[in-house]
Formats: structure tokens, C-alpha cells, sequence
């Protein structure tokens, strides 16, 4: 019996393990699967070994805290995963924790593929080197990454974003809003601080803030604010009783792209996230805050090989988004920004025009995504 071991790392990572999950039990029906996974992994009949909450940890400082415990995890799962001698390994994303798993496998004898690139070309470029020692083969959500791996003899492959495929070119509005029971006549801000926790800790009261004094100038607008966990949303809902003002916002539970497709501008934290709001053609603005510590580290020795920090930008070489990180991310700023979209809604055909071209330069061919080149390198092995 094939056996395919997967560690994904945050909701991000469960999301892209489920779609690989539904591709390699197409091809392998008797397959077992196990490794770490989050429910959407698990309710396809994963088997995670360790919550993947304890992998969704960001930034040196943060990191540094949960050391000993996270390398602990990592070489008991090594064991596990070696006794079960699976058919190949691959790591979704968490590059700090799946790196060092795959090179111990690999030298094992296991083959290895890491799914989506750690943003090398944009920091810690000398972490390649422990790529082309960890991994067999790198599968790419971006197409420019690819140039990157053949420069340093490291095999890779664009296999297309999931995201680019599962979002249509256009999406209706007004049937999101019914879903969600939203009135089709409101101005709809959506908020998404983040999917973790230390996220959601640091951008919560700033994300209130804002929003109240959009409030204050538009009292059409209503809010509405997906998480990803019952603890991030009670991070949040705790903020706002805290903040002593009535605001119209909706919390969800889930429905991340819901809430999004449902708005007219959007509010977010730089992740994942704001290449899904890309998707779905909504304006934003992209705020980040991390620990103090870590960003003084990445500044003072230029660890940070980009300027660009949110993958819309990123993808297009440009602010095609407004982005405001760290101590640029202060509520005036943010504030002024929100309010230009909010005047300016329906009135930059430009903006849709960039984002209708990115989201067909992430589209690949069904038999070049992600499951497919992975079964394709199972049966190859087993010939």
C-alpha cells in the first residue's frame, strides 16, 4: 500500500494539503496518509500526528520561544514517519520546521518535495543551500520562482496556485451577501487580522481602531470579520468590548473568502490572504506588524531582499496595493487609505485590469499541478 506522509504548516497549509489530498487519493483510492494536517486534511481521512497549531508560529522572537518544544516534535515525528518508511514526503510550506525533516528523510532514503517556495529571493537567500540539500523537488505556486531554483541546480516546478484555479475570473457579490444574510445595499468593509494568534494579537486593536473612525465618516458602512479559530475570534471580540463603541460588525466563524467576496474594500494582514482578495478583484490595503525584535534583526542586516512585502505587489513588481508594515502601519495611515478606496469604489478599471492578468498567470494545466506531479513521481519511483 502507498504510503504518503504530509506536514502543512497553519490553515494556509491545510488548505493546499486538502486539494493534494484530493488529487492523490484519485490516483492512489487505498493510500494512507499521515504526518500533520489540519481539519480540512483530517476530515479526508488524514492522519495528523500533532496539532498544527504548535507549527504556526512566525517571526525569530516567537520562534525562538517554542524551540525546544518544536524540535522535540520533529524528531519524534521523524521516527514515526521513518518506521512507517513512507513512498515520499512532502512539506506544504513551514520551511523553518519542514526543511530540517525533509533532509533527514531524504538522507534516509526517503524522496522528498517541498510545496511552496520559502520566499528566498526576497530574504534569507542563503537558506538555498540547505534546500538543495533537504529536497528532491520544489513545487512552485509562482512562476518567477521557478528561474530562482534552475539558477541554483535545484529542481523545480510551477504547479499553479490552487487559488487561481478554484476563484472564477469574476465573482457575484450580492450572492456572497445572501449566504452570509448581509443587506445588498450596505458598503461592506471585510477585516481579516490574520489566521494566527500572535497575528491577531498585534493588528487587533489597530483593525478597530480603523474602523471605528471609518464609521465615524460613513455610518453606511458595515464590517464584517472572518477567523480562522474560536480563539483568534475571541482575541478580537474581546478588543471590541474593550474599545466602549457600537460597531456594526458581523464575526464569522470560517468563510474567509466569503466575507471577502462579500465586501467593497478590504482590510488585511499580509499573507496568504491578500492574493486571495487579489483573486476575487477587491481593493485593499495590507498592514503588518511583527515582533519589534525580529524586524530590527531582517533591517539592520539586510536580510530583506525585497521592498515589496504583499504577494499582489510582489507578483506585479509594483505598489499595486497599498501596504503599510510596521511603524508605517498606525491608524491615520491606514485611516487615509481605507477612506481613498471607500471614494473611490468602482472608479479604477486599471486596478481590475492588473488583477484579471495575474490571476491568469497563475493558472497552470490540471496534469502540471501539484497532486499530479506528485503521483507522477510515485509511480516513477515504483517502476
Amino acid at each position: 500500500m502507498v504510503c504518503i506522509a504530509i506536514v502543512a504548516g497553519e490553515a494556509s497549509g491545510d488548505v493546499l494539503g486538502a486539494a493534494l489530498l484530493n488529487t492523490l487519493q484519485q490516483r492512489f483510492p487505498h493510500a494512507e496518509f499521515i504526518g500533520i494536517g489540519g481539519p480540512e486534511m483530517i476530515r479526508l481521512g488524514f492522519k495528523s500526528l500533532y496539532s498544527i497549531e504548535r507549527l504556526s508560529v512566525m517571526g525569530l522572537f516567537e520562534v525562538l520561544k517554542h524551540l525546544p518544544s518544536l524540535l522535540k516534535m520533529r524528531k519524534r515525528l521523524f521516527q514515526q514517519l521513518l518506521d512507517k518508511k513512507p513512498d515520499i514526503f512532502v512539506g506544504i510550506d513551514a520551511p523553518d520546521f519542514n526543511l530540517g525533516l525533509e533532509r533527514k528523510l531524504k538522507e534516509a532514503g526517503v524522496t522528498t518535495v517541498h510545496y511552496v517556495s520559502p520566499s528566498v529571493w526576497a530574504w534569507r537567500q542563503w537558506r538555498v543551500k540547505k534546500i538543495a540539500a533537504s529536497i528532491d523537488l520544489m513545487l512552485t505556486l509562482f512562476p518567477f520562482e521557478v528561474e530562482f531554483y534552475r539558477d541554483n541546480n535545484i529542481p523545480a516546478k510551477f504547479v499553479g496556485h490552487p487559488l487561481a484555479s478554484a476563484i472564477p475570473v469574476k465573482t457575484d457579490m450580492q450572492v456572497a451577501r445572501s449566504e452570509l444574510g448581509l443587506s445588498k445595499d450596505s458598503v461592506v468593509m471585510a477585516l481579516l487580522p490574520g489566521s494566527r494568534r500572535s497575528e491577531v494579537k498585534k493588528l487587533s486593536k489597530l483593525f478597530i481602531q480603523v474602523a471605528i473612525e471609518c464609521y465615524k465618516n460613513n455610518h453606511e458602512l458595515e464590517f464584517i470579520a472572518p477567523f480562522a479559530t474560536k480563539a483568534t475570534q475571541e482575541i478580537f471580540q474581546a478588543e471590541i468590548d474593550t474599545c466602549g463603541v457600537i460597531l456594526p460588525v458581523t464575526l464569522l466563524s470560517g468563510q474567509s473568502r466569503l466575507a471577502m467576496q462579500s465586501s467593497d474594500c478590504i482590510l488585511l494582514a499580509s499573507g496568504t490572504a491578500a492574493l486571495e482578495a487579489m483573486l476575487l478583484k477587491k481593493p485593499m490595503v495590507v498592514t503588518y506588524i511583527m515582533n519589534g525584535f525580529t524586524f530590527w534583526i531582517l533591517k539592520k542586516f539586510k536580510i530583506l531582499k525585497s521592498s515589496l512585502y504583499s504577494l499582489p505587489n510582489v507578483l506585479s513588481g509594483s505598489m499595486l496595493v497599498k501596504e503599510y508594515i510596521q511603524n508605517d502601519a498606525t491608524k491615520d495611515n491606514i485611516v487615509n487609505a481605507m477612506t481613498e478606496l471607500l471614494e473611490s469604489l468602482g472608479e479604477n478599471p486599471s486596478l481590475s485590469i492588473q488583477y484579471n492578468a495575474l490571476h491568469g498567470s497563475l493558472i497552470q494545466e490540471e496534469r502540471y499541478q501539484a497532486g499530479n506531479v506528485i503521483a507522477d513521481l510515485i509511480e516513477k519511483q515504483s517502476r
